[in-house]
């Protein structure tokens, strides 16, 4: 029996970017992706190995070369919706956020159970680390183009972030692929 199940789910993408190495936060639209063991080449979050960050500070010194779990940033089209209607604003540009995938048709998406995966049609696989935690600086993105609004975002994302995922599988991927759910098949953790 497969350790990871099938779910009736799959995501359609309906946008992707990257965050160029030699940049902040923003990312940049693209009309494909190619993705390999170390994520999207010349992107800021490439690489197998990533040095740690304050996500993990309880764990590592910041600064300690760790695996790079946090390659890709997926967010949900209708969680971004509810953010921007929470803000006031009529959307949220991906972009903004550093956003690598937006997929549209998966509910409670920032909820994926963490090591679940999205497989493509041609093979690529993406590992889900766990949920993208709200921070600031996607609101100073956003301030820059909204003035008002960016302080506004970390509120609104509040479990509406999105998930970290890195690559298993290397392939491709373009706007209106579909990438099917699959989840671990075990009752959830109760100590």
């Amino acid at each position: 029996m497969p350790v990871l199940r099938k779910t009736e789910y799959t995501g359609q993408i309906t946008w992707l970017g990257h965050v160029p190495a030699d940049s902040g936060l923003q990312a940049v639209p693209a009309d494909r992706l190619d993705l390999g063991f170390g994520g999207i080449a010349g992107e800021r979050h490439e690489g197998e190995n990533r040095a740690s960050c304050v996500r993990v500070r309880n764990l590592h010194p910041e600064g300690t070369e760790i695996r790079n779990v946090r390659q890709l940033t997926i967010l949900s089209e209708e969680e971004l919706a509810l953010i921007a209607a929470d803000m006031g604003m009529e959307r949220v540009d991906p972009a903004h956020l550093g956003a690598t995938i937006v997929l549209r048709g998966i509910p409670d998406f920032t909820f994926v159970p963490p090591a679940s995966r999205l497989q493509g049609p041609d093979g690529v696989t993406l590992t889900v680390d766990m949920e993208n935690r709200p921070c600031v600086l996607p609101g100073r993105e956003i301030e820059k183009d909204h003035t008002g609004f960016g302080a506004r975002f970390k509120p609104a994302a509040q479990n509406r972030r999105g998930i970290t995922a890195w690559v298993e599988r290397p392939g491709s991927l373009m706007p209106g692929s579909e990438l099917s759910l699959f989840v671990p098949d075990q009752r959830a953790w109760a100590p």
